[in-house]
């Protein structure tokens, strides 16, 4: 008998239904006519021992006891779900093969890997355990994923890479939460003091912007721009670009603080003649976005609906598990494997029979085309999010559902068009011997763009390269170089800088992805690649919303902004618990073990050194900055196991 393990019982489910009729459905699995058999975890099964499942003494917390770091892990079946983890107990017993088919990514292998290593499976049958990735529950996709099965064990990487994550999220997070909630006792503070290697450096990043913010000041600097018109009386304006010689006059990025000096320049160059000393025009190519990846995805529906991140997340799971209409959400890859592409006719026709309105007054997509999306190089577990060959019904979805499917759709429709073609013209000007500039560009060639209507709430601004400014967008006359105009005058532009904006879901997320423009050292900046983040796809929504529950964030209206704990929490930790340089490394180190780089106890042993560091300095110093703070969240925002902790007896 074949056992299929799947990660939920949609998957589980979805893998049923292509296997030989009819089925018999038992408690917690279904068989299948030749006796296979498909049963499924509800997510982890199984969690990490609580730290007095190794000593009874630890009940108490106490400082004494830190660090506590486990000698033989312990891993035991979560409550909730027990009655599951024992009908697979007796399942993986009468089972010749194993199949492990969680979801495609870190935690999916680990989650499956754990209850087969906790249920005794050992020897040829261990060895022969078989991995089945499906990213599309459709029928169709999941028989091609049967026809594709790998040995499980080249997937032992990824499993170990999830591994020790859990282990060191364990020892970080149990840690330095018992030690500041025991510190944080002593000047008053009630709650607990959660600390992770992850939400805690989200919540830095929010305190410190909230911080720029009420301490910006703001400066008055200047612009000029130039009237001119040519002989035929057609105006365009070009934009002052102060010489070498203005720069005691200017701040770091390049903006002129003295008032006096632009106003010298607007009476230099009003009623003077004007010379086009260079010309270049060219035409220029934009090919297609690339499909969405989870964050991508979330990011961009931010800003378009003023969606969260979890919301996102959950819309895209029900797309995903109980409608059928996309492939597997939480991808961190924007690319598709070449096979793919021979499907494009299928899910092309299922896309503009269901969403037709997406290609309104638009050429209809050339499937021949293949975008720069199909990669096999950059696709590994999982690939973009895309529609599968499912013909949608729009009036049958939620709001959110219909727009992030047809979201989702549009940006897979771009693939099957050309790239956008536009020429685009830069001037510069000499007046007075002043140098002005300035651009325009003219549409050749729609392609892919046809499907982002300008002005519409579609308008997929976030995926052009584009310079949107005002000098990149107005029309200019017809211009020759060396052509003689007039400077009709020149106009003074008082401006203020502006203090950052607080973060919103979108800019949050945009942070936790390209980490490495907030991380502090430049030895580490260097080692970061621009794709490392905080935390996973599968994992960023989690974690800005536990910060809300446990009361260290709130929103008003988009904005983002930190509470009095979630402030005082930042302000007594060290630097590197608030910084995103430490657990941008460890996602770093992380990847490197799943690509066999790296081995486990190479990224552990440094960190159980650097864990000594953060409890004795946790240790020697009081949090004064929760004094008078009082507790902001909710009880029932902690887990079952915070609120034993709460009750615990504090030292």
């Amino acid at each position: 008998m074949i056992l299929y393990i799947a990660e939920k019982p949609s998957l589980g489910r979805a893998i049923a239904d292509v296997l030989p009729k009819p089925h018999k459905k038992g408690d917690g699995f279904i068989t299948a006519a030749n006796g296979d058999c498909v049963s499924w975890c509800i997510g982890h099964l199984l969690e990490q021992a609580e730290p007095d499942a190794y000593d009874d003494a630890f009940k108490s917390w106490k400082l004494e006891h830190l660090p506590i770091v486990p000698q033989t892990w312990k891993l035991q079946p979560k409550p909730k779900t027990r009655s599951q983890l024992t009908v697979l107990r007796k399942l993986v017993k009468q089972a010749s093969s194993i199949i492990n088919a969680g979801d495609p990514d870190r935690e999916g292998q680990l989650l499956v890997d754990e209850v087969i290593s906790y249920l005794g499976v050992k020897g040829d049958k261990l060895n022969q355990v078989q991995r089945l990735l499906i990213s599309d529950l459709n029928p169709q996709a999941v028989k091609r994923a049967l026809g594709q099965l790998r040995s499980n064990r080249e997937f032992v990487p990824l499993s170990t890479s999830a591994l020790a994550r859990s282990r060191a999220d364990w020892l970080y997070g149990m840690n330095m939460t018992r030690a500041y909630t025991i510190q944080g006792r002593k000047v008053g503070y009630q709650g607990v003091l959660s600390v992770g290697r992850v939400q805690t450096p989200v919540l830095g990043l929010v305190v410190r912007r909230d911080d720029d913010i009420a301490n910006f000041t703001p400066k008055a600097f200047y612009e000029v721009l130039a009237h001119l018109l040519t002989d035929q009386q057609q105006a365009f304006t070009a934009k002052w670009q102060p010489s070498e010689a203005c720069q005691p006059y200017m701040d770091e990025d390049g903006r002129v603080l003295a008032k006096g000096l632009a106003e010298n320049v607007v009476s230099r160059i009003s009623g003077k003649p004007a010379e086009i000393t260079k010309l270049e025009a060219k035409d220029k190519r934009q090919n297609p976005p690339l499909p969405y990846s989870l964050s991508a995805l979330q990011i961009d529906a931010a800003k378009r609906f003023g969606l969260s991140a979890k919301e996102v997340l959950d819309t895209c799971q029900s797309l995903y598990e109980r409608h059928k209409l996309i492939t597997y959400p939480r991808s961190d890859s924007r690319y598709l494997p070449k096979e793919q592409h021979a499907l494009a006719p299928k899910v092309l026709d299922a896309v503009l029979k269901g969403a037709t309105g997406l290609v309104e007054a638009c050429d209809a997509p050339n499937a021949k085309l293949k975008s720069k999306a199909w990669d096999d190089s950059k696709v590994d577990a999982h690939h973009a999010i895309v529609p599968t060959e499912k013909v949608a019904n729009l009036s049958a979805l939620s709001s959110n559902e219909a727009k992030l499917y047809q979201h989702v759709a549009r940006q897979y429709l771009a693939q099957f068009y050309p790239a956008y073609v536009y020429a685009e013209t830069a001037v510069e000007v000499t007046i007075a011997g002043g140098l002005f500039t300035t651009k325009a560009r003219q549409d050749k060639t729609l392609g892919w763009k046809q499907l982002f209507k300008r002005g519409s709430s579609s308008l997929n601004q976030s995926n052009s390269n584009e310079d949107e400014n005002d000098d990149a967008v107005q029309s200019l006359p017809p211009l020759v170089k060396g052509q003689i105009l007039q400077c009709e005058r020149g106009e003074l532009l008082d401006k203020m800088t502006q203090a950052p904006k607080h973060f919103t879901d979108a800019t949050l997320l945009g942070a936790m992805t390209g980490i490495s423009r907030y991380v502090t050292d430049s030895d580490i900046k260097k080692i970061l690649k621009e794709t490392d983040g905080l935390g996973t796809e599968a994992t960023r929504a989690g974690i800005i919303e536990l910060l809300f529950k446990r009361g260290y964030l709130v929103r008003q209206g988009k904005a983002i902004k930190a509470t009095p704990v979630g402030v005082g929490l930042i302000r007594s930790l060290p630097d590197s618990a608030t910084t995103p340089d430490m657990t941008a490394l460890w996602e770093n180190s992380l990847d490197a073990i799943s690509q066999k780089r790296l081995k486990y106890d190479a990224f552990m042993q440094p960190l159980l050194s650097q864990l000594d560091g953060l409890i004795t300095q946790a240790s020697s110093q009081l949090p004064s900055a929760l004094q008078g703070v009082a507790s902001s969240a909710p009880k029932r925002s902690f887990k079952k196991t915070y609120k034993k902790k709460i009750k615990a007896k504090v030292k």
